[in-house]
């Protein structure tokens, strides 16, 4: 692929996983009847000893792009990493705003997990990965609570066919100047952004 350019697409398989464990809410694109349906949804990845591996997620049954989440139909998945505006003020030499961004598209056969437990065990371990290294919450699998959400969703997983990374991330500029775009983007999160968030949740 010609674009994004070859310095900008990731070829690091490990970077791949690393950047889906580490933001996990992807945007999961259907198509049915030239209508696309969209719903994001947090994916785990899992490893097989064949392919690119799976990605397993759960849906509310009373979404209508659950039925075409399974029967081997296709589906396009991105995952958001960081991104942030990098202002040209950052930078000893000139430059010229930009944007940087890491972005993964995957591409994949979708089939319904068919056995409740498994579900239950999928969602168990994705609570796990969410909670991190201290993991201050254990789900337990034969919680009551569990047994009354089980009817209301449907488990599935995505065999991965291909992907592709998009890591924007300075590499055209010199390395000094890669390392302070990275603190740009280690701080993406800017004064007037926390503030937008506080609205949303003030309001």
């Amino acid at each position: 692929m010609s674009y994004p350019p070859k310095h900008y697409q990731e070829t690091n398989f490990k970077h791949i996983i690393s950047t889906i464990k580490a933001y996990p809410l992807a945007t999961v694109i259907s198509v049915k009847d030239a209508k696309v349906l969209v719903t994001h949804l947090p994916l785990t990845y899992k490893e097989t000893k064949q392919g690119a591996g799976k990605l397993i997620g759960h849906i509310d049954k009373a979404n209508p792009q659950t039925t075409l989440l399974s029967n081997g139909n296709p589906c396009t998945i991105i995952f958001n990493g960081p991104d942030s505006y990098i202002s040209p003020s950052i930078f000893e030499s000139k430059q010229l705003p930009t944007w940087n961004y890491i972005k993964i598209h995957i591409e994949g056969s979708v089939s319904k997990i068919e056995n409740a437990n498994e579900v239950k065990e999928s969602i168990v371990n994705m609570t796990a990965q969410l909670e991190g290294l201290e993991q201050k919450f254990v789900l337990d699998k034969n919680d009551v609570r569990m047994e009354r959400l089980i009817d209301f969703i449907e488990g599935f997983e995505v065999d991965i066919t291909s992907w592709e990374g998009k890591f924007k991330i300075s590499q055209d500029k010199p390395n000094a100047e890669q390392m302070l775009a990275k603190s740009a983007l280690e701080n993406s999160e800017p004064t007037h952004k926390l503030n937008y968030i506080n609205s949303i949740f003030d309001s």
